[in-house]
């Protein structure tokens, strides 16, 4: 044991390895000390791995002369602060994942390589002696090279790369023309100033409605205190415009806004419209970028280069400098949960964030998730509702076209094509929706039934007619496509149902002389492809959109006047009860690119059931009203929001070991003997057999959210003690949002 006549001597770190449990070093006297929150290299078996300085220890748990030194400190200050501690520390507890590794993932790929460099950031220039007393006159042959001379020398500071750029409209290959004539030079990043208030504006701001200005002067009160705002708005409502009013409004206090979108596609458009807006510096954050890109997206913001940072999911945990909002578009979609890893919840993580950074968070939707409404009617987040279009768009007409016993080919209906006509006879736009890509979802037998399966999932093949190949859409496998039955060898293989593919083929035969766009994963897989799609739909290149889900929110199409849902039978019988929820969603959002500007829209939903109270509900009164039909359901079965959940799912290559893991798992919860929370299971996945392993799940549940967590450490601390663990894989998803 070390002594207290020995203070300082050993550093405890999280270590970026799946242990519930700190690694304590030795401080070597040469280095330098440093403070919590910074990242720290260090010897961990033959690997040398980055950990993230916890506490500075007088004591350890392990003798001295068994612990190892440290190898060198990354930062100096701490990358992380006190507050950014904090945080990652809760949603450890709260998701029950390894601390080390909840601290890894708040750190964009590049700052966990050992091999980095501490010098990693983003560059910054300022002018020699000679570029300062360059004569402006002796450029005028050379625009670019005069623009950033007088910039530069408009500046006595460092100027960073991404605001050199941006305002110059110069090129890195430039710059380097410059340094090489000695009249520009890089240096360390300078510490960056709080922005001044009339720098904020590049452009006006638009004149806001009754509802708008309401929305804006209640969150902008706000700045400075914490506070949840559900802001509830109807599709075309101007959600992105009161956003940009109290993001002005925070920016000219000095302070930095996080905004966070749930989908890639998403982050272009509206990045252009802030960098229209806002004269200052903007980081993006997203998966599509490389590492370097995001890295010094990351230091931008944390070191307060930049004041505004767009981002996905994962640019949640960026440490921001001045922080002042969080912000949340779509709150609702499940995109904001992460899958894998770390399950956890951006939006609930938002909300958490916000609390103990003391700054308001915006949850911004036109159809809210249960979850943040049920928070709202019980007086938890302030409710704000925009209930009209902005400008003079008008809601969009709602149509149920039932297509029982009526001729239906490839999923277009004859009344459908109709109306496809009509629009298209007006010089407008139509998009056409169905949330299922490649030509089919199955390859049958006509003979004998024989359906085709993927080998390693108990999942139909999906036929891909363009590429002449069946895909499985669960594991990723290709398959050649087959002309004779394996069980009958009868030549009478068909495709059923309708994907995107077989739907865009009957259209180029139906509608020859328009054009025709399909947009979905496999279409838009070139980088920039989805890009300039949209481009071509705003130029109105494009006549007919059929799209999947990349289409179904945040997008403004001004002539697109017609959108038809072509399937929405599939979402309304689900096992999971979330499926209701969804759905209703999926339509609201849809119908939502109908009639966006002046002209009227008309959406139609194909149907066999145009009796289905869902829809029924949702079309006569709303989605408000079918959402509060749905929270009496759930209150009656005692379901989320009104209980809380956990799924611990496993994965094994053999079915028994996978049962016995979860039957030791219900023996250890049944000692615990915490009687509130309901185990349930085991049972098989909704898709039992995934990628060649076997899934089965189990559901723990329980109206006392302590009382459930309580029951979850137990069983990790039991889970780490089953040898059987080590021999497959489980995870631990809280909150689930769905049940697969």
């Amino acid at each position: 044991m070390t002594t207290p006549s020995q203070p300082n001597r050993i550093y405890r770190l999280a270590l970026p390895v799946p242990l519930y449990r700190l690694f304590d070093y030795l401080i070597d006297d040469s280095i330098p000390l440093t403070q919590p929150g910074a990242r720290i290299e260090v010897p961990f078996g033959k690997t040398v791995q980055v950990g993230i300085l916890i506490e500075i220890a007088t004591e350890s748990e392990v003798k001295l002369d068994k612990l190892k030194p440290i190898l060198r400190v990354l930062d100096h200050p701490p990358l992380l602060s006190k507050v950014d501690l904090e945080l990652l520390h809760w949603v450890s507890r709260y998701y029950h994942y390894p601390l080390g590794e909840v601290m890894s993932l708040a750190f964009p790929k590049l700052l966990r390589d050992p091999a980095l460099s501490t010098d990693y950031a983003e560059p910054h220039y300022q002018l020699t002696e000679a570029g300062l007393n360059l004569a402006l006159s002796t450029l005028t042959r050379s625009r670019k090279q005069h623009a950033v001379i007088a910039f530069l020398q408009q500046h006595a500071h460092a100027v960073n790369a991404a605001t050199l750029l941006r305002h110059t409209q110069t090129t890195p290959a430039l710059i380097k023309q410059l340094i090489a004539k000695e009249w520009l030079v890089r240096v360390p990043p300078v510490e960056a100033q709080p922005l001044l208030s009339q720098q904020v504006l590049k452009s006006p701001i638009l004149s806001a409605n009754a509802e708008q200005q309401a929305a804006i002067s209640a969150v902008s009160e706000q700045l400075g205190r914490f506070s949840v705002f559900l802001l509830e708005g109807v599709t075309g409502s101007g959600k992105t415009e009161v956003y940009m009013q109290i993001i002005q409004q925070a920016l000219i206090q000095a302070l930095q806004v996080l905004v966070l979108v749930p989908e890639i596609s998403l982050t272009p458009q509206l990045e252009q419209r802030f960098r229209q807006r806002f004269n200052v510096a903007i980081a993006v954050s997203h998966s599509k970028l490389t590492d370097k890109q995001r890295g010094l997206a990351w230091l931008s913001i944390q070191q307060g280069h930049s004041q505004i940072l767009l981002g996905t999911r994962s640019a949640l945990f960026t440490p921001l400098k001045w922080p002042g909002l969080i912000i949340l578009d779509e709150e609702h979609d499940v995109s904001f949960k992460q899958q894998d890893g770390l399950r956890f919840s951006a939006r609930d993580v938002a909300v958490m964030r916000a609390k103990l950074l003391n700054i308001p968070v915006v949850l911004g939707s036109a159809t809210p998730s249960l979850e943040s409404l049920h928070n709202a009617f019980n007086r938890r987040y302030q409710h704000l509702q925009l209930p009209q279009r902005a400008g003079l768009a008008i809601t969009p007409e709602m149509v149920l076209l039932d297509i029982r016993n009526k001729k239906v080919e490839q999923g277009l209906s004859q009344r459908l094509c109709e109306e496809i006509n009509t629009t298209l006879a007006k010089r407008e736009q139509v998009l056409l929706f169905i949330n299922r890509r490649g030509f089919a979802p199955r390859l049958i037998c006509h003979s004998c039934g024989w359906v085709a399966r993927c080998k390693h999932c108990d999942a139909n093949l999906v036929v891909h007619k363009r590429e002449q190949a069946l895909r499985c859409h669960h594991c990723g496998s290709r398959y050649q496509p087959v002309n004779t039955c394996p069980v009958c060898n009868a030549q009478e293989l068909v495709p059923l149902g309708l994907g995107t593919e077989r739907i865009e083929q009957l259209l180029t035969q139906y509608f020859p002389n328009h054009n025709i766009a399909r947009i979905d994963q496999d279409s838009v897989q070139r980088k920039g492809a989805l890009t300039l799609y949209l481009q071509q739909i705003q130029q109105q290149h494009i006549d007919i959109i059929l799209g999947t889900q990349l289409l179904a929110k945040g997008h403004h199409f001004e002539n697109v006047t017609l959108v038809a849902l072509l399937d929405v039978d599939s979402g309304l019988f689900s096992i999971d009860f979330h499926a209701a929820e969804r759905l209703a969603q999926l339509i609201v959002q849809v119908s939502g690119r109908a009639g966006r500007a002046e002209k009227p829209g008309k959406v139609i939903l194909q149907t066999r059931h145009p009796e289905h109270p869902l829809l029924t509900t949702l079309l006569s009164q709303g989605y408000a009203e079918f959402a509060r039909m749905a929270l009496a359901e759930r209150a009656s079965a005692q379901l989320p929001p009104y209980s809380y959940q956990a799924l611990l799912r496993v994965e094994a290559n053999e079915q028994d070991k996978a049962e016995q893991f979860l039957q030791r798992i219900i023996d250890s919860a049944q000692q615990c003997a915490v009687n509130d929370v309901s185990v349930l299971g085991p049972v098989p996945a909704p898709m039992p057999r995934r990628i060649g392993f076997y899934h089965y799940q189990l559901l723990l549940q329980s109206a006392n959210r302590t009382h459930l967590h309580f029951l979850i450490n137990h069983l990790i601390k039991e889970i780490n003690q089953i040898k059987a663990s080590k021999k497959l894989r489980w995870s631990l998803d809280v909150d689930p949002i769905d049940l697969f």
